[in-house]
């Protein structure tokens, strides 16, 4: 189609340029000549340097036979209605208001794609904020607390797809939860946040997909349109590993304190202690057994021994002497605490079982330390199970991080989610004869040792002791 235009102001250059660079589909419009009375307009300008045919008057337009459409833009309508009179028939003409709604309509497209471009634009910096630079867990919330997206960092910590959570309710997939999050220990940061229309701050336990608990420090951002606000982008972070180095850090300064306390209380007890027994034993050789007091001088004996045994755990606890490490077979460490405990085990008709894992290479150890923590650890399984129950005894070997593990379970009536966070706290009992002193030197020698010790429980299905050792090399250890 090729076309005229009578008019060369702004509007014939406006039109002019929207047919060079629109792509059209069904026709393939070419603007041919140009008619303007003025010499100096833009349009008439860029018209001479396409080399378009250009005149004065548009009354040359009528003895040329290439046009096929002649747009008036001049705004007056009785040039419109004297080019309908003098046209031919097979050429078609639109007035400048047909011109304008065209104008419009075009307007209106290419707003549209700049708003599709700039919506592009901005899904795409959303992805990367939300993906790349933002490492933290990431939610969008609605005020009906369903999930609206998430970033791949949170799909990913949940085990799912984002499919999959999309429409939920966020306290279900986060906090497995039927209903919002309330209460002072933990509060919901979506309805604070809307209530105060600011960020908010909190701390919560979630549950990952194996119902181990994580603590995230949750921010809450809101959301807001036309001064309302719709919903909220939650980022949380998983600080459980800095909640435990902090206790961890907290614990190693509070066992420094005890330790040394322990030392001096114990070797102050000890000298009258010492004189208490002997003088006690003494007095107890010379008194035949029926005598009246004999039976009292054989209690303050033994309570004197009793005495004196939670003074040697006090002593070793407070020690912490340095391991001398050789290379030994942790099996066979195994194998001998089993042969030293077999007995308590039998007379409260305990069964022991020792798997033993025939992958398992020497290991650098101290070992009267290690078996020490290992029959601390059985006696307390036996001590720990009913008649007719079971301990267990493995060995593992781990090649792909070069560690090797011990671990001792019973079939016990279990830990309470309550205690299990002190069992391993100096002095923390719950036997009326126990000094809470066992599992804080096994932990101090395991940890003297480079390894870890932790426990896995559930009242009434039994606990399980985990010791992981590292493998290393001797000249590692004298270098």
């Amino acid at each position: 189609m090729r076309i005229a235009i009578v008019g060369g102001g702004t509007r014939c250059l406006y039109l002019m340029e929207m047919i060079k660079n629109h792509k059209f589909h069904e026709i393939s419009p070419v603007v041919i000549a140009v008619a303007e009375i003025k010499d100096s307009t833009p349009a008439l300008l860029n018209a001479k340097k396409r080399g378009l045919f250009i005149t004065h008057d548009y009354n040359d337009f009528f003895q040329r036979d290439d046009i096929d459409l002649i747009v008036e833009l001049t705004g007056s309508l009785d040039i419109y209605n004297d080019i309908l009179q003098k046209k031919a028939r097979n050429v078609r003409a639109i007035a400048h208001t047909t011109a304008l709604l065209f104008w419009e309509i075009s307007t209106s497209s290419d707003m549209h794609k700049k708003v599709g471009r700039k919506l592009q634009e901005t899904q795409a910096l959303y992805y990367a904020m939300s993906n790349e630079m933002i490492q933290e867990d990431m939610m969008v919330i609605g005020l009906d607390y369903r999930i609206q997206d998430a970033n791949a960092a949170m799909v990913k910590k949940l085990g799912t797809r984002i499919d999959e959570i999309k429409g939920r309710h966020c306290y279900e997939v986060t906090h497995h939860l039927d209903k919002p999050c309330s209460g002072d220990h933990h509060p919901c940061p979506l309805i604070e946040a809307v209530k105060v229309r600011k960020p908010t701050q909190t701390t919560h336990i979630h549950l990952d997909k194996s119902d181990n608990e994580l603590h995230v420090s949750i921010s809450c951002y809101p959301l807001i349109e036309d001064r309302k606000v719709v919903g909220v982008i939650e980022i949380s972070k998983d600080i459980t590993q800095d909640i435990k180095v902090e206790k961890a850090m907290m614990r190693q300064d509070k066992m420094v304190s005890i330790g040394k306390l322990s030392a001096g209380v114990a070797h102050e007890i000890n000298n009258p202690l010492t004189t208490i027994l002997t003088s006690a034993m003494l007095a107890q050789e010379e008194l035949e057994p029926d005598h009246p007091i004999y039976e009292e001088l054989k209690t303050i004996s033994n309570e004197a021994i009793r005495c004196r045994k939670i003074v040697k755990s006090l002593l070793d606890f407070a020690r912490h002497s340095e391991p001398v490490k050789k290379s030994y077979s942790l099996n066979a460490i195994v194998q001998e605490s089993y042969i030293l405990t077999r007995k308590q085990a039998a007379f409260k008709d305990v069964t022991v079982h020792v798997n033993l894992s025939e992958e398992i290479p020497f290991v650098y150890v101290d070992k009267d330390q290690i078996q020490q923590v290992i029959i601390n650890l059985t006696l307390n399984a036996i001590e720990a199970t009913q008649s007719g129950g079971n301990v267990d005894l493995i060995t593992r070997y781990l090649p792909d991080i070069q560690k090797i593990e011990v671990e001792v379970s019973d079939s016990g009536i279990g830990i309470s989610k309550e205690i299990i966070d002190k069992i391993f706290d100096p002095f923390f009992t719950t036997r009326a004869d126990g000094t809470g002193l066992g599992l804080s030197i096994a932990q101090g020698i395991v940890e003297q040792h480079d390894g870890k010790i932790h426990v896995k429980s559930r009242p009434g299905e039994g606990a399980s002791f985990v010791i992981q050792l590292p493998l290393k090399k001797e000249e590692e250890l004298d270098g």
